[in-house]
Order: C-alpha cells, then sequence, then structure tokens
C-alpha cells in the first residue's frame, strides 16, 4: 500500500517525469530491470541520476542477509539525498517482507515480483499523484540502456526445484514461461533496435516451457531463436547441470557463433553429502561428466559455476572436497558465496551452523581456487583470436567466450570486433 503523501516533501513536478532504477542481484533482475526502463521511456520518462529523480525504483534481491541490508542501506541513503523521491521499491526482499520495506523513508509503494513487469505504469501513476503532472511521448530502446550493450532478456521466472536453502520459490513463485513466439519476437525487436548480443536468463532457464499449456523445452526455444535473420549472438545464462542436455552443447557447438560458447553451471558444492543436504538432484561424478564433455567438444568454452560455503553441517573432510575437484576441472569461473539463513527455508532450520570465521576463510580459500582457475583460463588463450564485442566507450571488449579484454581506442560501443589476446585483460583489434 502507498505511504501517506504527507510523509513525502515533494517539491514540485517536472515534464516528464524523471527516474532512476537500482537494481541488486542476479541477471534476472537485470533482465526486469532492463524491461522496466524500456517500459518507462515509452510511457515518456525520462532517466537521471538519483538525487534528480522524481522516481526511484528500486529492484531487491533476498537471496542473502547482505542483499537485504545492502537495499535498505541504499533507500535511505537515496532519501537522504533526494528527499522528494518517490521510492517504488519491488523484487524478492520486497516480496518477502513488503512491511519492512515499507517502512522505509520515501517508500511510497512495495510492487512484489507477480506485478513488476507492470511497474512502468505503476511507477508513472504513482510519480504523477504525488507531483501532480503529466508525462510526455516515449523513446525507443537502443544499445546503452542502462548502461549495458548487451540486452538481458527474460524468457522464464519462478522455480519448482525447492533447494534447501533457497528463499527464490517463495519470492518468484512457480515456473512461468513466456511462449516461444512471443519470445522470437521480442528478440527480432531487440535486434532491430540494434542489439548485437542477447543474454537469455530465468530463475530456473533450464525449466523453460514445462509450464506452457502447449509444452516446450530450452532446446526448442534456442533452436527457434537460431532461425532468426538478424545480425545477433545470444548468450545462454545460468543453467542447472541437470538442464544441460547434450542437444544443448551440440547447438551451441554447431551454431557458427549465433550462441556464444559460454556455459554457467552452478555445482554448489563437491560433496555428495552436501548436495543431498542441498537438496541438489546431481551427484558430483554428474556434474565432473558434464562440465568434462562441454570441455572436450568446445575446447575454447568458459565454464563458470556457482559455490557455497558454510553450509549447515559442512565438516572440514566436505569442504576439503571442493580444494580437491576444482583445481582439476575444466571450470573457468568461480562464484563463492558464504551461506546465509533465509528465514522460510528448510536450511534455516538445520542445527550444526559453521561458524562466522570458518566460513569466511573458507570462501577465501575457495576465491584464491577462482582467482588461480581464471588467470589459467586466460593464460590458456593468450595469442588466441576471439570474436568479441565493444562496450561501454569501445576501449573494452568482451569475448564469446566471457574474456573481457582492454583494447586500443578507436572503436564505438557496440561494434564487433575480432580481438587477439596479448595478456590477461588485454588484446588488440586483428582485421579479418
Amino acid at each position: 500500500m502507498p505511504h501517506p503523501a504527507s510523509r513525502i516533501p515533494h517539491s514540485g513536478f517536472r515534464i516528464p517525469v524523471k527516474f532512476t532504477i537500482v537494481t541488486f542481484g542476479c541477471r534476472v533482475n537485470q533482465a526486469d530491470s532492463l524491461h522496466l526502463e524500456a517500459s518507462l521511456r515509452r510511457e515518456g520518462a525520462e532517466p537521471v541520476g538519483a538525487e534528480a529523480a522524481d522516481l526511484v525504483i528500486v529492484n531487491t534481491c533476498s537471496v542473502t542477509a547482505s542483499a537485504d541490508q545492502g537495499a535498505r542501506q541504499t533507500i535511505r541513503r537515496i532519501a537522504r539525498a533526494n528527499p522528494s523521491a518517490c521510492i517504488v521499491a519491488t523484487g524478492c526482499y520486497a516480496s518477502r517482507d513488503p512491511d519492512a520495506v515499507a517502512a522505509l523513508p520515501n517508500v511510497v509503494r512495495v510492487v512484489r515480483n507477480d506485478d513488476k513487469l507492470d511497474l512502468a505504469e505503476i511507477g508513472v501513476t504513482t510519480a504523477q499523484r504525488y507531483t501532480g503532472g503529466e508525462g510526455s511521448c516515449g523513446a525507443s530502446i537502443e544499445p546503452g540502456l542502462a548502461g549495458r550493450t548487451a540486452f538481458t532478456l527474460r524468457v522464464q521466472t519462478g522455480c519448482d526445484q525447492a533447494c534447501a536453502y533457497c528463499i527464490i520459490p517463495t519470492t518468484r513463485g512457480r515456473g512461468r514461461s513466456m511462449p516461444v513466439s512471443a519470445i522470437v519476437r521480442e528478440a527480432e525487436r531487440i535486434a532491430d533496435s540494434g542489439f548485437k548480443e542477447v543474454a537469455l536468463t530465468g530463475v530456473h532457464l533450464g525449466s523453460y516451457g514445462r509450464d506452457l499449456e502447449t509444452p516446450a523445452s530450452l532446446f526448442e526455444l534456442l533452436c527457434a531463436l537460431g532461425r532468426i535473420d538478424a545480425d545477433v549472438t545470444f548468450r545462454i545464462s545460468s543453467l542447472e547441470p541437470m538442464d544441460c542436455t547434450p542437444e544443448i552443447v551440440d547447438l551451441v557447438a554447431l551454431s557458427g557463433g549465433r550462441f556464444a560458447p559460454h556455459f554457467h553451471l552452478p555445482l554448489q558444492h563437491a560433496s555428495d553429502r552436501m548436495l543431498v543436504a542441498m537438496r541438489r538432484p546431481y551427484t558430483l561424478d554428474d556434474y565432473r561428466r558434464l562440465v568434462e564433455s562441454i570441455a572436450d567438444r568446445l575446447p575454447h568454452a568458459s565454464i563458470g559455476t556457482d559455490m557455497i560455503v558454510g553450509f549447515p553441517g559442512e565438516t572440514d573432510d566436505d569442504f576439503a572436497t571442493n580444494e580437491d575437484y576444482l583445481p582439476t576441472s575444466p571450470v573457468s569461473h568461480v562464484h563463492v558465496f558464504p551461506y546465509s539463513d533465509r528465514p522460510g527455508t528448510p536450511a534455516s532450520a538445520m542445527s550444526d551452523k559453521v561458524a562466522g570465521p570458518v566460513v569466511r576463510e573458507r570462501g577465501a580459500r575457495l576465491r584464491a581456487i577462482g582467482a588461480a582457475l581464471a588467470s589459467r583460463f586466460q593464460d590458456r588463450h593468450r595469442h588466441a583470436v576471439r570474436p568479441a564485442l565493444t562496450l561501454d566507450d569501445g576501449t573494452l571488449a568482451v569475448t564469446d567466450n566471457y574474456l573481457k579484454v582492454r583494447i586500443p581506442p578507436g572503436h564505438r560501443r557496440n561494434e564487433r570486433v575480432r580481438v587477439t589476446i596479448t595478456g590477461a585483460g588485454t588484446g588488440v583489434v586483428t582485421a579479418d
């Protein structure tokens, strides 16, 4: 429910409504925020910094306690810096604990995840209600929207895979997919707007299509996207290991560059005992076979993973399996997450919690392994020539296999180039 207008000292309306979006968390939230920014622009709103905004949308995350804290701190900071701002909070923290979020300063509305994609109209209407004005005609999307060169497209939301530690099924609900035809149309529109890369994302991306009236699969969606007649590359976002099928790997390998050779496959733990406790439906041996098959099929592919440290009951021996496996694996990027209790999850009720100092020390050890794996991947590609897309001011490029390299000036944002890797994080543009 909105707060009373008297709580917020507004200084007067400006046409059009000026807005900013602050995003926490994963690619799914990033995709939602991109959608919101495009929709707000179509409504006639104008993006500005938070200190000058009439409307601030805070798209929250709740995957950890620190994510909740970060959202609270950000909202308080914006309210101090811009007392006239209407703050609309959405996302997983806003869905999980709406009363706590609504009590924060300048929050005039809390919008649950289910209503998030209608937030452009809600937000502009809310800002106009409190400031008394009307909008203007809208603007179209283009590369650079929200500072992004690639467009993140959410094709699915919600999750039916109830991992013991995860609050997301509660805050996002059951799995829900966009129809294949709607995604293809949206991808064509994005490509027509000038975007050359689209990252496909979802809360449980691998479950795509199972809920549709005419069931589909992620593989069917990828095949349909592969037939689009446009200069666009697709990057597949995080996939659960059990959902990364041999046919998907083959599709990427045979796509001629339409799909980036980049996989993100969360392992979470190398101990089978911990995987059972986490309610993860695979074993380390399953995971090992999968990533080794990708490395054999696509030796240049990047393979990222997520790891949780300090899950309840994690022993020294359990943790040691991580240190034994990761350095021998073909994994190239490791994201390490310290376990955090999420109220209402099965893990939050488990005993035998791991002490904070132990969690931090184990996390540091895994991050060191991750840094060594990333360095190994970069070294292996020294002198390699890879297709890439320029970012920012054109002096940064990201290769198809997810290496970010600095290149000499002379290119604009969103140009396709071929880059010769010259060192760790550096490269030169190679003529075709």
